[in-house]
């Protein structure tokens, strides 16, 4: 007897339907045969099935049975099978095989018959509803991530028992609804903790309505940490396309939260710098995404940005142009998405006090050189804004009122980047940061003294021409702050101030 299911493996952060077919023969005592390319975790499900299913109170027949995951060619990884193949087994031992055509399942089974849930069942859910599959059995801890996806009928299931009756009908449930909650943009801190700073109070705005990389370089406690973390609250909330994008890179590194649907708060990724290049871009033994495509329409920050090591830096290169990493391998190779905001920070020597008036630094030009050059012109050019963040005198600390809330300042950035959403529509640009090539000089026109100016600044700070660019951009979004069509000189002065600070690096 034969019997068909339907299942989904990963391949990066997207799903590809795989067919669960079981034929069973009668042998002299139960024995399963998993074939299609498994993995290791996957042809123990052998051993987890046949002890989940007699522990459900389930006669385990006496058969050979063989499970075949189609197409053949495609590596099948990780639990996740366990549930359909147990599923298939049971089907596949009925007098009368049903049909599982409309069918899709995932899930690991305990050998007591509970269902663990797994990685990925978001991307996995799309596939099967884009197959043709609308009824979805999955572990209850998955429920509310699978259920966020419009057009297909979810039903959660804690033990193989329950799914075996929810698959046969002897047990009838209405699908789980999801209704995503309002976007909730409260944080525990705010902008308004930031006293003083001025000047990179407005950098950080103008990074955040233009989606902008920017360096900040200060002495220790300066607050240059302060001003990342809070980045996030001055951010606009994801659009729809937005979330699903960056829950789906969530769900398959096993990230979201159980409780929650699809992610509606920007991710903030802060990783160490001991981090390995893998870590950072993605890859390993089995390719997953890195903390720059975790970062995906999000914030990625890099404190103490010297001290990564140079080699993992250089690979933030190309995905910081292209949007995207593409992680090669024997196996083959994955692409990610990973449009995130660079932000980062760094002491300006050593020891940290160059400059300081209160500290004096204790580095020679030779230990600071060394210091500095650990950061690549070629990875100095790709950041939009390059600022000092000088540390606030503790009498003014005490003495300064509460700096603007982050309320105040979002509703600017939101302003200014449906400006950006309404004059990028028909093209595949969302913010001013990512225009390049002939768009730049069509959206980015200056008049004949603007551009006197311009070319004059970049020949003084010995700029290079990626760096012409990236002031451009700069000055397109002051000038969506200020609600000006055109880019004026001051919007020009302003973006070229943030930029000087540049030449004191090199």
């Amino acid at each position: 007897m034969t019997a068909r299911l339907y299942s989904a493996a990963l391949t990066g952060i997207d799903g590809i339907e795989v067919e669960v077919e079981v034929d069973s023969r009668r042998a002299q005592e139960p024995r399963i045969l998993i074939v299609g390319l498994p993995d290791t975790a996957v042809k123990e499900s052998a051993q987890r099935v046949s002890s989940a299913i007699i522990n459900s109170g389930i006669r385990l027949p006496a058969a050979t049975t063989i499970v075949n995951l189609a197409p053949a060619d495609l590596k099948k990884q990780g639990p996740g099978f366990d549930l359909p193949i147990a599923l298939g087994i049971l089907n596949c031992n009925e007098t009368a095989p049903l049909p599982g055509d409309t069918w899709s399942m995932v899930g690991e089974l305990a050998l007591d018959g509970t269902i663990r849930p797994v990685k990925g069942v978001l991307a996995l859910v799309i596939e099967a509803r884009d197959r043709g599959r609308r009824n979805l059995i999955v572990p209850e801890a998955n429920a509310y991530e699978a259920a966020a996806i419009q057009g297909v009928s979810v039903y959660p299931a804690k033990t193989l028992l329950e799914a075996w009756d929810l698959f046969r009908g002897t047990i009838t449930r209405q699908p789980l609804t999801y209704t995503p909650s309002v976007d909730d943009i409260s944080f525990d801190i705010d902008f308004s903790d930031i006293k003083g700073q001025a000047y990179a109070r407005r950098a950080m705005e103008i990074a955040a309505a233009g989606g902008h990389n920017i360096l900040m370089s200060g002495s220790p406690g300066s607050g240059k940490s302060m001003l990342a973390n809070r980045l996030p609250t001055i951010l606009p909330p994801m659009t729809e396309e937005e979330s699903l994008e960056t829950s789906k890179i969530h769900s398959v590194c096993g990230l979201l939260r159980r409780d929650a649907g699809l992610m509606t708060r920007r991710p903030f990724r802060a990783p160490h710098h001991t981090i390995s290049d893998a870590g950072l871009m993605g890859g390993g033994s089995t390719i997953t995404p890195g903390e720059i495509s975790l970062a995906h329409n999000g914030v990625l920050f890099l404190d103490e940005l010297p001290e990564f090591r140079r080699q993992t830096l250089e690979t933030l290169r190309q995905p910081l142009e292209s949007g995207e990493v593409v992680i090669s391998r024997a196996s083959g190779s994955m692409t990610f998405p990973a449009t995130f905001m660079l932000v980062a920070a760094m002491n300006p020597c050593p020891c940290g006090f160059l400059g300081d008036r209160r500290r004096s630094c204790r580095c020679n030009p030779a230990q600071i050189e060394k210091y500095r050059k650990k950061i690549s012109g070629p990875l100095l050019d790709r950041f939009d804004l390059i600022i000092e963040v000088p540390a606030v005198d503790p009498s003014a600390l005490v003495a300064a009122p509460d700096g603007e809330s982050s309320a105040a300042i979002r509703a600017r950035v939101e302003q200014a980047r449906n400006l950006q959403l309404d004059r990028y529509a028909q093209t595949r640009f969302r913010t001013n940061s990512q225009i390049s090539g002939k768009t730049l000089q069509t959206y980015c026109k200056l008049s004949g003294r603007a551009r006197q100016i311009l070319v004059q600044a970049i020949d003084d700070l010995g700029l290079s021409a990626r760096a012409h660019d990236r002031i451009l951009k700069v000055a397109r979004t002051i000038a969506d702050l200020a609600a000006s069509e055109t880019i004026d000189e001051p919007h020009l002065f302003e973006a070229i101030q943030f930029r000087a600070f540049e030449t004191s690096l090199r």
